[in-house]
């Protein structure tokens, strides 16, 4: 395999790209350097443009059904990549993880109960459970000087009047990356108050050399029965290898009550699982795109490191924890002394950067910033020397 350049440009606009041609809409400026949206500007591995380019030999794109070979590559690839032997029946397709949250609050949760979530965290991990009319209970994450770190504790109270727990494995948007001993004190209070858990793994295997990923749903250790009856797991190659708006996702459901549950979920809103080439790239990345990411990885790795030395070297009033996985660094700006409104026009018109702003991941991100490290370093330079410079005029 000939390893990519991914310092060679990709020109994005013009594709109806949201994270480029969307800039105008989302930051009132189309010429922002966009490092917001999580998808990487780097061309999907060559073994998915070949698949997508051989299926489209055929020229009729109807409905699909799932073959033997999409059930299979994820089973070998969370056998080879991960050690956790997954039997076929466990995997259910899924339009994507945001709506498989939705359908775990329709399948785990009646109206009006309880459901944790942990923020700051991925947004729609709250809109799934407001737009179910669920009732969301807040077990926010602790800053500390070396990471956050779960709130045990608290989460305690929570699980008494939870039914379901929605874990973010490895988190978005602080890069945690947890511990074995973090998801097994997690898993004996979520036991004891007989908890359900969706576990959101979509970046798991974009995780740090440092660092290692744990399936919650492997752990075992005693949690054998638990895990299988009650935890559900949300796995894509999507942002691994860069295919986001193909859709495609499964959900591994061991408990075949639970997978009823799901799919009657799924077929109160009549969600299509598929398409002709989401199930070309989908089983492509996960049976031929082990070395891409590999290489993908010590990129991000790379820039991960840059990032980090830049901030601690030259941007003082910025503080920058060393993700441990997942593509995003979040980006401590409360020392600026500017609100939340006064901190994203900052970053847009001050030093024409596109970021997510850290509010959109709950109260607790007040004073962040998200940053999607997920493009070329160049580019990365480009924007922190411009916050850089924008600092000075303050």
């Amino acid at each position: 395999m000939l390893l990519p350049n991914f310092d060679i440009p990709v020109q994005r606009e013009g594709t109806a790209s949201l994270k480029f041609d969307g800039r105008q809409q989302v930051f009132g400026r189309a010429d922002v350097n966009p490092l917001w949206v999580a998808d990487m500007d780097f061309a999907s591995p060559d073994c998915i443009q070949a698949a997508i380019a051989e299926r489209n030999q055929h020229p009729v794109y109807g409905y699909s059904l799932l073959p033997d070979s999409f059930y299979q590559s994820v089973i070998d690839w969370f056998a080879t990549r991960h050690h956790w032997q997954i039997k076929r029946e466990w995997i259910v397709a899924a339009p994507g993880v945001v709506s498989s949250l939705h359908a775990a609050c329709l399948a785990f949760a009646g109206e009006g109960e309880g459901v944790i979530i942990q923020p700051p965290v991925y947004h729609p991990f709250l809109g799934a459970i407001q737009k179910t009319r669920r009732q969301p209970l807040l077990n926010p994450l602790q800053a500390g000087v070396d990471g956050y770190r779960m709130d045990f504790q608290q989460l305690e109270i929570l699980a008494r009047d939870a039914r379901l727990l929605m874990l973010c494995s490895p988190h978005n948007p602080v890069g945690r990356v947890w511990r074995r001993d973090e998801l097994l004190q997690l898993l004996d209070i979520a036991r004891r108050n007989k908890l359900y858990i969706i576990s959101d793994d979509i970046h798991a295997d974009l995780v740090f050399s440092e660092s290692k990923h744990t399936m919650l749903a492997a752990l075992g250790e005693g949690f054998e029965a638990y895990l299988a009856e009650r935890v559900i797991t949300a796995v894509s190659p999507n942002k691994s290898f860069n295919i986001p708006g193909l859709g495609l996702s499964c959900l591994i459901i061991p408990n075949a009550e639970s997978r009823q549950k799901i799919q009657a979920a799924y077929d109160l809103i009549a969600a299509n699982y598929a398409n002709p080439l989401s199930l070309v790239a989908f089983t492509a990345a996960y049976q031929q795109g082990g070395e891409w990411l590999d290489a993908l990885l010590k990129y991000l790795q790379g820039n991960r490191d840059f990032v980090f030395n830049k901030v601690q070297q030259g941007l003082p009033l910025l503080k920058v924890s060393r993700s441990e996985g997942t593509c995003l660094m979040w980006l401590d700006c409360r020392s600026l002394k500017l609100d939340d409104a006064a901190l994203r026009d900052f970053m847009i018109n001050t030093c024409g950067v596109g970021l997510s702003p850290g509010l959109q991941f709950g109260e607790q991100g007040s004073g962040f910033m998200r940053l999607n490290i997920g493009t070329r370093r160049e580019r990365l330079a480009e924007a922190l020397t411009a916050i850089e410079a924008g600092i000075k005029t303050l």
